[in-house]
């Protein structure tokens, strides 16, 4: 049974309070949420201020996937905003081991986010450092985006290496996750799905995370 994230990213930003109720008395397992900058994505989100805020309401572990440039300066930040996952891209991380080590060493889990277009192969030597993969399936920077189908191909390689080393390392999806595709994304290697649209653009959104948590 795979861990579901709703991304935050989706929600109602004029009813935040709600929408963490809501994924609070869900089967959801994990807030998503999205941090942009407007560098390193075409896009800009929100910061520690807000999920600090959210913290409070928040009964959830918080997976928090930076999409910034120069990560490494805000990880004390995130982790008192209350991070309990934080994933850096591996594509602005030349330092990902030492990257990886102090995001341990601060109290949280560390994930590494891999581009469409970044082969899973350049994470073979720090793999069993890394507790979580966040595969992204669409380009990075905006929700609602069309699930890039190469990612299937990516998964299974991603799951192989992982189990060829007898590493715990949890495998994410984010992008383009919907009911349709869910179930052929978790046998493929997904541990965890990542839905935004398919969550809060749903007529019942605890209904669409219960459907997903059912795969």
């Amino acid at each position: 049974m795979a861990i579901i994230a709703p991304s935050m990213l989706s929600s109602n930003f004029l009813n935040l309070e709600q929408d963490i109720q809501m994924v609070n008395n869900s089967d959801a397992d994990w807030f998503h949420l999205d941090v942009m900058d407007g560098r390193f994505v075409p896009n800009i989100t929100f910061g520690m201020p807000i999920i600090a805020a959210m913290k409070k309401s928040a009964k959830k572990p918080f997976d928090v996937h930076l999409m910034i440039v120069e990560p490494e300066k805000y990880f004390e930040a995130f982790a008192k905003a209350g991070a309990d996952i934080l994933t850096v891209h591996y594509e602005v991380s030349p330092h990902l081991h030492r990257n990886l080590q102090v995001i341990k060493s601060l109290g949280m889990k560390a994930g590494v986010a891999i581009n469409p277009a970044t082969p899973v192969s350049l994470l073979e030597d720090v793999l069993c450092d890394i507790d979580l993969v966040c595969v992204m399936s669409v380009n990075p920077g905006f929700g609602g985006q069309k699930f890039i189908d190469q990612t299937t191909h990516k998964l299974m390689v991603l799951k192989r290496m992982i189990n060829d080393r007898g590493a715990s390392t949890l495998i994410e999806v984010d992008g383009g996750v919907t009911l349709e595709n869910a179930a052929t994304i978790i046998k493929d290697g997904a541990d965890v799905l990542v839905a935004g649209n398919t969550v809060f653009s749903a007529a019942n959104p605890a209904d669409a995370i219960k459907s997903l948590k059912e795969f």
